[in-house]
């Protein structure tokens, strides 16, 4: 019964992405964000099971915050990604220049100087602002960019996701067992981006102070090649224009430092950009499963 309910939903999820696709790609960048808007209030309204999750995330990241606060920063939550996904759809006839217009940036230099080091960089993100423009605003700066992203369960959506992100011009690796391919890719000098921010079996790492299931990943990789750390991240501004914020490189030249706390401090620069741009992040998702399993929380 369970498979059956999962495939119902999988044609479900196509039927809608196709939907909305054909429906935003008639539309102008202003319009189609509106259109997304509404329709993730609609996906708001009947998706009790990521509505409750998305509260109870926000309710232990921000124990300080009274219930009409969480419950509106739930909506907003679901219009921000609404809007987000109106823009992924419209990917393949975006303008690059509207694209290069749109974003503020701070501190490239500090990319700049990590690429100098010619040992590849390793881009830390999350699920967080609209990071799929990022990887194209990136790519018209001329940043070799490299993703590592998770396949959609859908074949025919994952090749409608496919499609949008070479039009954009960054390279898309499927997460698995792509270690090999990330290796050579530093070794060309690439900016390797990695999303290490959903819970994970690896390992137990505080984020927003409570214990949450957390890839190795890019540590191990970091202790590996040499290659820097360079956490980067691209939030929505009030005024519809976009901030692209790079921090300064990451180094943990000591080799007894234990990749947890490497991932930790990695962590920190996530939560750092979720308490400025709260709204932004996708609090849907069971970050702290593992916490719950184990009974952490």
């Amino acid at each position: 019964m369970a498979s059956r309910n999962k495939k119902l939903e999988l044609k479900a999820g196509a039927f809608a992405f196709r939907l909305l696709e054909r429906g935003f790609l008639r539309r102008s960048p202003e319009n189609a964000a509106r259109y997304g808007a509404k329709a993730a209030m609609l996906a708001y309204r009947i998706d009790k099971k990521h509505r409750v999750r998305a509260a109870e995330n926000l309710k232990l990241a921000f124990p300080e915050w009274s219930d009409e606060k969480i419950q509106e920063t739930v909506k907003e939550v679901y219009r921000h990604f609404g809007r987000v996904a109106a823009d992924f759809m419209r990917a393949e006839i975006r303008d690059p220049q509207e694209v290069l217009d749109s974003v503020m940036v701070e501190g490239r230099e500090h990319y700049d100087a990590a690429a100098a080091l010619g040992k590849g960089v390793l881009g830390i993100t999350g699920h967080f602002g609209n990071w799929e423009r990022m990887g194209h605003f990136c790519t018209l700066m001329g940043i070799p960019l490299t993703v590592v992203a998770r396949d959609a369960d859908d074949s025919g959506i994952n090749l409608s996701m496919s499609k949008k992100r070479a039009a954009q011009g960054f390279e898309v690796l499927s997460r698995g067992n792509t270690v090999r391919q990330i290796l050579s890719r530093l070794r060309e000098g690439r900016l390797v981006g990695i999303l290490p921010d959903q819970n994970s079996n690896d390992a137990m790492v505080p984020f927003f102070g409570i214990p949450a299931g957390t890839t190795l990943g890019p540590a191990v990789l970091h202790k590996r090649t040499g290659a820097p750390l360079l956490p980067i991240y691209f939030a929505h501004l009030p005024d519809g224009k976009y901030l692209l914020r790079i921090y300064p490189a990451r180094f943990y030249e000591d080799p007894e430092t234990p990749p947890e706390e490497i991932m930790a401090d990695l962590n920190q620069v996530l939560e750092s950009m979720i308490r400025e741009f709260p709204s932004q992040w996708l609090w849907l998702h069971d970050r702290w499963k593992r916490a719950r399993r184990l009974g952490l929380i």
